[in-house]
């Protein structure tokens, strides 16, 4: 027997009550969970039932069962990982999305949604200063934005050489040699292992993490056949930029297609302050993010954006008679990402900046940086700490002295709970990684993060 709309009531008003009692938990619970996998897997050991359940009691359930294992990600004391919080606007748009249930794909079966999508990508372009006629196109995050940008890359630099690899492949093609900075991000390598690209060739970097043009300069000399450079808008470790426009040009100089991996740092573009730090960061050909990051809007969401959309269309078109085409021959959002079939996650990008507008937007990013700023001097002032980077942007990288004291202040702080700050390795020595990424840090929360630490710090030595 089919359900009835009223049958939805009960089951959304216990999902209404059980978030709200998460999120109001949030400003005062501890960030790590109170139980752990093997925990929470016994949790939900039973058998599939033999007989439906009541969907209420059901999501009752899910909460109750669930609430001992859960992360407080939405704290503003998680600093774990570049994850960002949820901004109410983002929140609400995103159980509409759920309700609405469109699949994304075509401009003919789901207007709205579509035209949602294209209005947040034409924001974003125009508040991170890239080129008006770019595509975007919203993936699940960094590293499928990531592999957008490469495969039109690849597809570009190949074409450029005579090779169609859409029609012929890889093998016998010439081989494209990728160039990234030392410090490249994983999530760049997984991309390219997925287009077939290998390895990367790593080019020196300085001791913030940026790549040096001298050595780019002298890697790009050293090739012979199709490129591709990878540039960086935000060191995982110390939110340092590439030198882009210096960067940039001498890799049009060789005919490389350059795209930039920007997961958390690209939305500085939006603010003035950082316009010296990303001077020419607009003449790349592509460009990746997250929105689930810096924008705070819920996971997932990446967004890639491509300066010349008939490479993006070329990698990821598909051609079959049911697919129904918007008469006006605009790329449908399936051209734009590996996906047929998504959810319209570009909805709740279109809610937050909705909401901030151009100054919010510029506000948050400012303020998140100034927090990382914040926090860095007041955990500098405790003693045996080293702020180990340049705090450029919102990446704080710690040392407690020897790496060994390093991991166990880390330990004894996950321990703690209070906050949540992720252990790491940068430039030879072990490190607390900070990213402060959630709008709703404050004052407060930077008071209790530091106290966090120093409470670490005093455990650790207790222990040694």
């Amino acid at each position: 027997m089919p359900l009835s709309p009223d049958e939805y009531r009960a089951p959304l008003a216990r999902a209404v009550l059980h978030a709200s009692e998460w999120l109001d938990s949030l400003p005062t619970r501890p960030v790590k969970p109170r139980e752990g996998i093997d925990e929470l897997e016994s949790a939900f050991s039973g058998d599939l039932p033999e007989h439906p359940s009541d969907p209420a009691e059901v999501v009752d359930e899910l909460a109750r069962l669930a609430e001992p294992g859960l992360m407080a990600i939405g704290s503003g004391r998680f600093f774990g990982w570049v994850m960002g919080g949820t901004l109410p606007a983002a929140l609400a748009s995103d159980w509409l999305v759920s309700a609405w249930d469109q699949n994304n794909g075509l401009r003919f079966a789901t207007p709205a949604t579509v035209a949602i999508e294209e209005r947040a990508g034409a924001w974003i372009v125009d508040l991170l200063g890239l080129p008006a006629s770019s595509a975007v196109g919203f993936t699940t995050g960094g590293t499928m934005a990531n592999f957008v940008g490469l495969a039109s890359g690849r597809g570009a630099v190949l074409e450029a050489a005579g090779w169609n690899v859409n029609r012929d492949g890889l093998t016998g093609a010439p081989r494209v040699t990728v160039l990234v900075g030392a410090e490249v991000h994983s999530s760049v390598e997984l991309a390219l292992r997925y287009l077939g690209l290998g390895e990367p060739t790593r080019v020196a970097a300085d001791e913030q993490g940026r790549i040096r043009p001298d050595a780019l300069a002298s890697a790009l000399a050293s090739v012979d056949g199709p490129v591709i450079v990878a540039l960086q808008a935000g060191n995982l470790h110390s939110g340092a930029f590439d030198p882009m426009r210096e960067c940039i040009r001498m890799a049009h100089e060789h005919g490389a297609w350059v795209h930039v991996d920007g997961a958390f740092g690209l939305w500085a573009a939006a603010s003035p302050r950082w316009a010296e730090a990303l001077d020419g960061l607009g003449e790349a050909d592509s460009w990746a993010t997250d929105a689930h990051k810096t924008l705070n809007v819920p996971y997932d969401c990446g967004v890639a954006v491509v300066a010349r959309p008939g490479a993006l269309q070329a990698a990821f078109t598909a051609h079959t008679s049911y697919f129904i085409r918007d008469d006006a021959g605009i790329p449908d959002p399936m051209d734009k990402v590996p996906e047929l079939s998504r959810r319209a996650r570009g909805v709740p990008v279109w809610a937050a900046l909705r909401s901030l507008g151009r100054s919010g937007t510029i506000a948050l990013v400012e303020r998140l940086a100034a927090s990382a700023r914040t926090l860095a001097d007041g955990l500098s002032e405790l003693p045996g700490v080293e702020v180990l980077n340049d705090v450029v942007f919102t990446q704080i990288s710690l040392a407690f002295g020897s790496d060994d004291r390093t991991r166990a202040v880390t330990q004894a702080l996950i321990a703690d709970g209070a906050v949540w700050m992720s252990g790491s390795t940068w430039a030879g020595r072990d490190v607390l990684r900070v990213s402060v990424s959630n709008w709703s840090t404050d004052a407060d929360e930077i008071a209790v993060s530091i106290a966090a630490v120093a409470r670490a710090m005093a455990a650790a030595d207790a222990r040694r």
